[in-house]
């Protein structure tokens, strides 16, 4: 597989917004050192390192198009869309494989089901991880909150107690994913 250079990328693509560059850099480097950790658990399962690292630095490249100033973004388009916006800029790019990881790792993954029910301004199709890698990113993901506090790890039970309030079914989906990467459930647990 061809190497791609995230950094590279997303400082050109946010040379504009310093502050949304700082802000997704700092986010991106830490859900990439958590998606290694969590790709190596299951080394067995052949996950592709090298694309896991570059997915996680550009899993979030599509918040520049929205209207999120918390984070520096002054765009049109509403947060939730930012997976399907990066998917489309990482596209252009010439990264496909990237590009799905951008759309499949909002939440646990939006359903059809999801995006009809809470009249998401999104596109009709399932946007859940498929691969290894994509679930990899999705729940590094999980355990870093996008908001102004230094930004550090979420202990599991809070992550857990987070997702729970989108429904049972996505808490299930989660707990899957913790037991596939071989991580208990108490709150002590890491993955170091």
């Amino acid at each position: 597989m061809e190497r791609h250079d995230p950094e590279k990328l997303i400082r050109r693509l946010y040379a504009r917004s310093p502050e949304a560059m700082g802000f997704l850099l700092e986010h991106s480097s830490m859900v990439s050192r958590k998606a290694l950790d969590v790709a190596r658990r299951v080394e067995h399962l052949g996950p592709d390192l090298r694309f896991v690292e570059e997915a996680a630095m550009l899993h979030d490249i599509g918040i520049i198009r929205t209207n999120a100033p918390l984070f520096g973004c002054r765009g049109d388009a509403p947060y939730i869309c930012h997976g399907v916006l990066g998917r489309e800029m990482l596209e252009a790019e010439g990264l496909p494989r990237h590009s799905l990881v951008c759309e499949r790792h909002v939440g646990v993954g939006l359903r059809v089901k999801d995006i009809v029910e809470k009249g998401f301004p999104l596109p009709r199709r399932d946007m859940a991880p498929e691969s290894l890698e994509e679930t990899i990113v999705c729940f590094a993901d999980k355990f870093f909150s996008k908001d102004r506090e230094p930004l550090r790890e979420k202990p599991l039970e809070k992550v857990r107690s987070q997702i729970a309030r989108y429904g049972a079914d996505k808490l299930a989906v989660f707990d899957s994913w913790v037991e596939l990467f071989g991580l208990g459930r108490r709150e002590t647990d890491t993955l170091d």
